[in-house]
Formats: C-alpha cells, sequence, structure tokens
C-alpha cells in the first residue's frame, strides 16, 4: 500500500452543500490554510451523523487554528442538502459538505471501496502547501474523536513552526516536546 504522506492533494472540482447553498470547492480553495478532508460511508446512515456532529461541535475550535473542514462522501450534493433539511444532527453543520458521486476524491485518497459505490471513514490533515501530513483510513464500523483529531492537528501544526522538534504522545500545546539527537538514543 502506497502512503499517502507528504503527497500533494491532486487537482480536484467539487459541488458541495454549504451555508445553505451548492457552491464550487476545488484544489485551489485549500491553497495557503490547513485543511481537512474527514470521507465518511454515506449519509442517512447511523455511525456517520455521530462523526460529523461531533466535527460540528468542534468546528469552531478548528477555525481558530486557521483549519477548515470538508467532510466528503459519494453522495450528491442534494443528498446532503436533504440529509441537512431531515437530522436536527446534520442541521448543526456550517462546514463544507463536498460529494463525490463518481467517486473520484475517494480513489485519489484511497478510500474508496469499488464493490458498494462508498468510502471507508478516512481522515486527511493537508498543510499550507498542499502536502498532506496526517492519513488515517478505518473500518467503517468504527466511529472518529473530533478532539483527538484536533491534538494532532495542534501537534502537526507545531512541528511545522518548529521543525527541530518533534512532539510525544499524548502531547498537548505548552506539554514539553523533543529534539532529536544522539544523546536521546535508548534514553527514553
Amino acid at each position: 500500500m502506497k502512503t499517502l504522506i507528504n503527497s500533494t492533494v491532486p487537482e480536484f472540482k467539487a459541488q458541495a452543500f454549504y451555508k445553505n447553498d451548492f457552491v464550487e470547492i476545488t484544489n485551489d480553495n485549500l491553497k495557503g490554510k490547513w485543511s481537512i478532508f474527514f470521507f465518511y460511508p454515506a449519509d442517512f446512515t447511523f455511525v456517520c451523523p455521530t462523526e460529523l456532529g461531533d466535527m460540528a461541535d468542534k468546528y469552531a475550535d478548528f477555525q481558530k487554528l486557521g483549519v477548515e473542514v470538508y467532510s466528503v462522501s459519494t453522495d450528491t450534493h442534494f443528498t446532503h442538502k436533504a440529509w441537512h433539511d431531515a437530522s436536527p444532527t446534520i442541521k448543526k453543520i456550517t462546514y463544507p459538505m463536498l460529494a463525490d458521486p463518481t467517486g473520484k476524491l475517494s480513489k485519489a485518497f484511497g478510500v474508496y471501496i469499488k464493490e458498494a459505490g462508498l468510502a471507508y471513514r478516512g481522515t486527511f490533515l493537508i498543510a499550507p502547501d498542499g502536502k498532506i501530513k496526517i492519513a488515517e483510513v478505518q473500518d467503517n464500523a468504527v466511529g472518529r474523536n473530533a478532539d483527538e483529531l484536533f491534538r494532532k492537528v495542534q501537534a502537526a501544526q507545531f512541528v511545522a513552526e518548529n521543525p527541530n522538534e518533534v512532539c510525544p504522545a499524548k502531547w498537548t500545546p505548552g506539554a514539553k516536546t523533543l529534539k532529536p539527537g544522539l544523546d536521546l538514543v535508548g534514553k527514553i
């Protein structure tokens, strides 16, 4: 399996439901800012609304870090609107909901399930230079946690600003980091 870490997000164009309207989102929207692509299997399902609602609850915090969140499924933008109108949980969403009915984006990020025409739960953090810094894919029966993703974004942003330091497990802002070197080998 080929990794996407440090690869550049491919060119794309997708319709999205955003702020009660249909808009076009392209790779140009990502330039110069941190972005999260949050793939999920399908609208009107079971685990998906719990995850998207969790992201909606944390969205303002991501925005304070300068991060835009994009949810992506193989549904159409029309289906996203219908789900938004029907579900109190999805109605909370104020980030763009991208439509990927052809599976082109899902395929490009390696999360497309050909037999089902759906996506796995894939989470990708994209740096302002368009490079993927976090790539996680999991089985569709296991939901994700926006708080843990938020912590990882903070760590990725910290190391981007401090390239000679790394963040250990469970690192949070203000906690001790590590400076890799011979003096640490075998000492941790």
